[in-house]
């Protein structure tokens, strides 16, 4: 079983692997032993500031954004093709960076691949509309690229999360500029390479890694960049809102959730439960729209709660790139660490815990591994119902009226992502409408696709990504207005 990566990684710039401007290197460890995994460039400022440079160039120059999109949706479908035929290798490497178990790293890769296929079939679709007006005019609109695209991509889905803004900014006709995780960036710049060789010229795919506080922020601040696409934290979201604003720089944000899963007490119980744990517990609950609280009908709450107990439990832990493990370990010791606060705190509050604790095996103990936990009897107001752990904790609250799952599922900051689970039509179309959330799925665990808008309500963050609307995003609307003679222009 493999535990490190012998290939060698390079910042992706104008084309063509580069190495950071001051030589530094930093080492990835592999999350499931805590031992080196490789090392990847730490890339500077000035790394930042030459792919922007890089950009704009091939922005101006390439072609890639003046031509009809035909060009770019062949790249784009050939792009696809190519990360098809390796998904295998691109799904071990994210796997040794990240953590997640291979079944889970080979759904997020062939997630891309569709993704890219949906943004290519949209390339050459990128048009205007005609505009009826009084007089002697021809009214017309033009959809054109922005012109530079900053992407600051998160950790818990590398590449996925990456290429969701990604593939439609490039399929609008803009050049990019990437950030990952300064913990996950190995795909993504496999993926820059593989792009480059399907055809998309060089500069249009720029790859930095490093620290958000330097590369990050020289990307969003610098006059080259025209648009900013984060996923992340709540805190880095604002401070990356607060520099873009000063810019009026527009910006997509996706930052995070305390998603509440309602179940009425006509839901099927055993599906219910499936869901549950489908909701929380794989990718180590490292999900920005995990369900991690469970609003149950007190009515049921015992049966339910015994149920998805028994799967927790259930789960066989184990390093990701073990066909066997069903869960892998977190993708850092500092995000262990933080997951296992916040359920000791709750347990010395005195909230009933089932799992929650490290792994202590030896085949496990060097590494990440935190068992899956659901938490009883902490109050709406504890941290852990009240913030994102973002690991396999699930808290349960317990309600008696619609109206009170209703009050106890829009009480928090956030509004990412809701669930509710019943036999009744009538009753899951009035709640959806009343829960404060951008997604709802209804008899369902999390899903979607990348023709369907992905984004939240109130601190989750502002726009949405996917769906028809994302191309868009990366475009402005220029109208133009002719006046065509036939005598004097009379005021509209």
């Amino acid at each position: 079983m493999a535990a490190r990566i012998e290939e060698t990684f390079e910042l992706f710039i104008d084309g063509r692997p580069t190495p950071a401007t001051r030589g530094e290197r930093r080492t990835l460890l592999n999350p499931a032993t805590n031992t080196p995994l490789t090392e990847v460039p730490a890339g500077s400022a000035d790394d930042a500031r030459h792919a922007l440079e890089a950009a704009e160039k091939a922005f101006r120059d390439s072609g890639w954004a003046i031509d009809d999109g035909s060009r770019r949706a062949k790249a784009l479908y050939r792009l696809a093709r190519a990360l098809e035929e390796q998904l295998e290798a691109f799904a071990l490497v994210e796997t040794l960076n990240m953590g997640k178990t291979l079944k889970e790293s080979r759904g997020d890769i062939g997630y891309v691949v569709r993704t890219v296929e949906y943004a290519a079939g949209l390339a050459d679709k990128v048009q205007g509309e005609t505009i009826p007006v009084p007089g002697s005019r021809f009214d017309y609109t033009l959809r054109e690229p922005l012109g530079v695209t900053v992407h600051i991509a998160p950790w818990n889905y590398p590449l996925l999360l990456a290429i969701r803004s990604v593939a439609p900014a490039l399929a609008a006709g803009n050049a990019v500029v990437l950030k990952p995780a300064t913990l996950t960036p190995l795909t993504a710049l496999k993926f820059a390479k593989l792009a480059h060789d399907a055809g998309v010229p060089p500069g249009i795919l720029n790859v930095v890694t490093g620290s958000g506080g330097e590369v990050g922020e020289a990307l969003v601040t610098d006059p080259r960049c025209r648009s900013v696409a984060f996923t992340g934290s709540l805190e880095v979201g604002r401070r990356i809102a607060e520099l873009a604003a000063r810019r009026v720089v527009p910006t997509t944000l996706e930052l995070g959730g305390k998603s509440p899963v309602v179940v009425l007490p006509d839901a099927d119980l055993e599906r219910a439960a499936r869901g549950i744990a489908f909701g929380i517990f794989p990718n180590a609950g490292q999900m920005c729209w995990a369900g991690s609280r469970l609003l149950v009908h007190a009515s049921v709450a015992k049966e339910l709660v015994e149920k998805v107990v028994a799967i927790a439990k259930a789960y066989r832990l184990g390093p990701g790139a073990d066909p066997s493990s069903e869960m892998g370990p977190l993708v850092s010791r500092e995000q262990a660490d933080r997951v296992l606060g916040f359920v000791d705190e709750a347990r010395s509050a005195g909230a009933r815990v089932a799992g929650g604790t490290k792994a202590a095996e030896e085949a496990l103990g060097h590494g990440n591994f935190v068992r899956p936990a659901v938490v009883e009897g902490a109050t709406p107001a504890s941290r852990v119902v009240r913030e994102e752990v973002f690991g396999p904790v699930l808290s349960v609250l317990p309600f008696e009226t619609v109206d009170e799952a209703v009050r106890l599922a829009n009480d928090t900051d956030y509004g990412l992502f809701a669930a509710l689970w019943t036999r009744d039509l009538g009753s899951a179309h009035t709640i959806a409408r009343q829960l404060e959330a951008g997604m709802v799925a209804v008899n369902e665990a999390p899903n979607t696709f990348p023709q369907t808008p992905f984004g939240g309500y109130k601190a989750s963050g502002l726009g949405f990504e996917q769906g028809l609307d994302a191309v868009k995003a990366y475009t402005r609307r220029k109208n133009v207005m002719v006046q065509l003679g036939g005598g004097k222009p009379k005021r509209a």
